[in-house]
């Protein structure tokens, strides 16, 4: 299937004409498709296309899909879609998802991509998956990186995302120029793909322990009759100034945990692969696996759509406040 025919079957008529042209134009940007349409993929897709790159916008949903063709990029719900593109920006919720799309057989996408073709995984996912796809596509004669991201979507729609990235030297040097302009700083952890996603774990036990605790001593300075808010005040006005602090702290003391930036069954997930990987280094993860269980107590208390810095709803709830989570 060629290019022409791929645009008139999966876009509107005539929608993609300026993408063809900034696709195939001497000196033009390369053309890449975004894999997962989810709030963080589809604010890659955005930022990407507010950059002036084509972008092939494939996800299982048609409503994610039709909402990425209103802005400007060719939507598809069919892998096959993507085997004109030069790069392919993964974006998906977990191994079980990143390991169908890429590795189904038959017509998984690293069957479907051309030779030399860069892939970028910007999902949170096990570091052993990383290796495998990167040995997977290195025998398709195509490459590899690794590059989940610390950051909401909407850091994500201002390019203001921490990105983690690993892969070769050489792959990375391809993708650098296109990562710099969807985060605003991006940390390289060398050649191990596996590294870049040990690394993305580690940061999200941190934030997961550093929630849990702000939920609880908010919680008891609540009940010590000291205003929250004011409580809050003084955290992030001293020694406890950091982003994660202000961010998350914030969520709790207004109980804004609608919409999820990442939602508890997410949280659950990952704090789940980051004590997989403890266990097989032999690293005791005590406060990790607490708060595991917390994150678990949140999903069967029927909270499982909320953010996951509901920890601090969860520790309000169980010392007796009323109105934990707002409606």
């Amino acid at each position: 299937m060629n290019t022409k025919q791929i645009n008139e079957q999966a876009s509107p008529a005539g929608a993609l004409s300026d993408s063809r042209q900034t696709a195939g134009s001497s000196g033009s940007k390369a053309l890449i498709g975004v894999v997962g349409l989810g709030n963080m993929g589809n604010a890659l897709a955005a930022t990407l296309l507010s950059n002036g790159h084509a972008v092939v916008a494939y996800d299982r949903n048609p409503q994610r899909v039709e909402a990425l063709r209103v802005e400007g990029a060719q939507g598809t719900s069919r892998i096959t879609d993507l085997s004109h593109c030069n790069m392919v920006i993964s974006s998906l919720p977990d191994d079980a998802a990143l390991e169908s799309v890429m590795l189904s057989l038959p017509g998984g996408l690293i069957d479907i991509l051309k030779p030399g073709a860069l892939h970028i995984s910007m999902s949170t996912v096990s570091a052993e998956l990383s290796r495998r796809l990167e040995k997977r596509h290195t025998d398709a004669a195509q490459s590899f990186i690794a590059a989940p991201v610390l950051g909401n979507p909407d850091l994500a729609k201002t390019q203001r995302i921490f990105i983690l990235a690993a892969g070769s030297a050489a792959d990375m040097r391809r993708a650098r120029p296109l990562l710099e302009q969807l985060g605003q700083h991006i940390f390289e952890l060398g050649e191990d793909p596996g590294a870049a996603n040990v690394m993305k774990l580690a940061c999200n036990v941190m934030t997961a322990t550093t929630m849990q605790s702000m939920g609880e001593v908010l919680t008891l300075l609540t009940k010590a009759g000291i205003d929250p808010h004011l409580a809050f005040e003084v955290f992030t006005g001293s020694l406890f100034d950091g982003r994660v602090h202000k961010a998350y702290g914030g969520k709790i003391v207004d109980r804004r945990f609608k919409p999820a930036g990442m939602t508890a069954p997410l949280a659950v997930k990952d704090l789940r692969l980051a004590l997989s990987e403890a266990e097989r280094q032999v690293v005791p993860m005590p406060m990790a696996s607490l708060v595991h269980e917390r994150l678990v107590a949140l999903v069967a208390a029927g909270w499982g759509d909320l953010d996951w810095s509901a920890l601090g709803a969860l520790a309000a709830r169980d010392a007796g406040l009323d109105g934990a989570v707002s409606a």
